[in-house]
């Protein structure tokens, strides 16, 4: 008992010398761009582990493929996300933890951002404590390990957002400049961005000090810079119809009013659960009074508009999609939300009112640390009752079903595989897994055209189906595409195989599949 106490109080002793190293203007900075590196590096290793018995996700998969092919637009969403997983894998190998790493990379850096941010509004203490209660929001680490049109979307509203405020603030042409830019890129990531340049804007119309900034040339160069860098994307939207205008409607559209209010209800519920950690404990350590929790929610304009500002443009980005959802009739999700709370430290601590002992900071701050090691032991455990459970059939055999689609293609012919389809998340999930990473062709769902066609008569293609589909009802539709196309262009060969993922010595619930190839010509 002694030694653990001993142990302890070691711990603690340390965990005190990095609180000083943090809050410290000298070695402020360099600590917290270490501490954040070290965040990142133990979250991917625990996403490699926790995962190591399923794939990477459909969107993930789906992302790399599409990046095989750049665009300045693609169907479901602007291309920031399909850029960056461009440029990522010209660098890394394509693999599990390269991803992971990826997305934890992008999680850190918006970390770095609200770290960078909070320097506006809080003392060196208070930063600490913010910057470590980030780090205990799931978007940060659980829901970050998932690269998405969402995730991407945190360093640049950080960036935008910290930019702005400071081209707000100096006025200055390349603050302004940049402020611009990281707004067009926030777009590129995902149109719901439009809601966090509403709050900017609104923000700054609302601040008194709002006649020096539009008399200068700082927010006309902003609109200028951003709609320049949007340019390519928008003569994309024009010349393909608005296709991810349509896919939005399609998917979250026309939706009842009671519907809309219940997912409403569910968005602005939801979000707020994703932070409750943070407030529960700031509510816990600060104990802060009727008037102290106004003045953090809504802080006067006088004496520090700055506070004001920041809190427009807080609450805008969150609440302005419930107003315009109701209004629409569009669904909305929690997950939505994860970009927006870069300046949730600013809130909950710049409070004067707000009173935080140095001793309950260093407390958080080794909750902080030891909460990822704590994840990163129970990570094999974990990795284990999801295989136990059973993934999706995506997450359980895309990367098991490389081997026997490969040996049946070097049967058919001596030629590379160029494309590849399959059953909903197959086609692009065994894509990814494959070395040779062959095309995701979407001709099984979305029907044979005549580009395709002509494609197919060229390179070849494999093809994946279940070879039950009474196992999946909605699979039927898969053989009858696969066996269409095999007709069309004879030659091929067929193979019915029966799969599990093996995990720790055991085996998965076991599937079987179709493989349908067609040679080259």
């Amino acid at each position: 008992m002694s030694v653990i106490t001993h142990a302890g109080r070691r711990g603690f002793a340390l965990v005190e010398r990095l609180f000083e190293a943090l809050s410290d203007p000298a070695r402020g900075e360099r600590t917290a761009a270490m501490l954040v590196l070290g965040y990142v590096a133990v979250w991917t290793l625990y996403g490699a582990l926790a995962k190591a018995s399923q794939d990477i996700h459909i969107d993930m998969s789906e992302q790399f493929t599409l990046s095989r092919e750049l665009a300045w637009g693609y169907a479901k969403h602007p291309p920031l996300a399909m850029a960056v997983v461009r440029a990522w894998f010209a660098i890394f190998p394509a693999t599990d933890w390269s991803y992971y790493l990826l997305a934890m990379a992008n999680a850190g850096l918006a970390l770095w951002l609200a770290w960078r941010l909070s320097a506006r509004f809080l003392d060196g203490d208070k930063r600490v404590l913010g910057l470590a209660l980030l780090t205990l929001v799931p978007f940060f680490n659980f829901h970050a390990l998932k690269f998405n049109s969402n995730t991407v979307l945190m360093p640049p509203w950080a960036a935008t957002t910290l930019l702005f405020l400071r081209s707000f603030e100096t006025r200055r042409v390349v603050d302004a400049v940049l402020a611009g830019i990281a707004a067009a890129a926030a777009m590129y990531g995902k149109y719901w961005s439009v809601f966090l340049l509403a709050g900017l804007a609104i923000a700054a119309l609302a601040d008194p000090r709002r006649g020096d900034y539009f008399r200068s040339p700082a927010p006309w160069v902003t609109i200028a810079a951003g709609a320049l860098v949007l340019v390519p994307h928008l003569a994309w939207l024009v010349a393909n119809d608005f296709a991810p205008f349509s896919y939005a409607v399609a998917v979250h559209g026309a939706a009842s009013f009671a519907s809309t209010l219940r997912s409403t209800a569910g968005y602005l519920a939801g979000s707020a659960g994703y932070v409750a950690a943070p407030l529960l404990i700031v509510f816990l350590i600060a104990r802060p009074s009727g008037v102290a929790m106004r003045d953090m929610a809504w802080p006067p304009v006088s004496p520090d508009p700055r506070r004001r500002f920041a809190a427009v443009a807080f609450w805008l980005p969150l609440l302005l999609p419930a107003v315009l959802a109701l209004a629409a009739g569009v669904g909305l999700v929690s997950l939505w939300s994860m970009s927006a709370w870069a300046l949730l430290p600013v809130m909950l601590l710049s409070s004067p009112l707000v009173l935080i002992s140095r001793r309950d900071i260093v407390r958080v701050l080794t909750l902080a640390l030891v909460f990822p090691l704590v994840m990163l032991a129970l990570a094999p455990a974990i990795a284990f009752a999801i295989h136990r459970a059973g993934p999706e059939p995506g997450a359980a055999h895309s990367s098991v079903l490389v081997e026997p689609v490969e040996r049946l293609w070097r049967e058919t012919t001596d030629r590379p595989l160029r494309l590849f389809a399959g059953f909903d998340e197959f086609t692009d999930g065994v894509a990814f897994y494959m070395p040779g990473h062959p095309i995701a062709a979407h001709v099984l769902d979305r029907g044979l055209s005549p580009a395709l066609a002509e494609r197919i008569a060229r390179d070849g293609i494999a093809m994946v189906c279940p070879a039950r589909p009474h196992h999946l009802p909605s699979a039927e539709w898969c053989l009858t595409a696969a066996n269409g196309i095999a007709a069309r262009f004879p030659g091929g060969k067929r193979l019915d195989v029966t799969l599990a993922r093996r995990y720790l010595g055991s085996d998965g619930e076991p599937a079987r599949y179709t493989i349908i190839t067609v040679p080259p010509r």
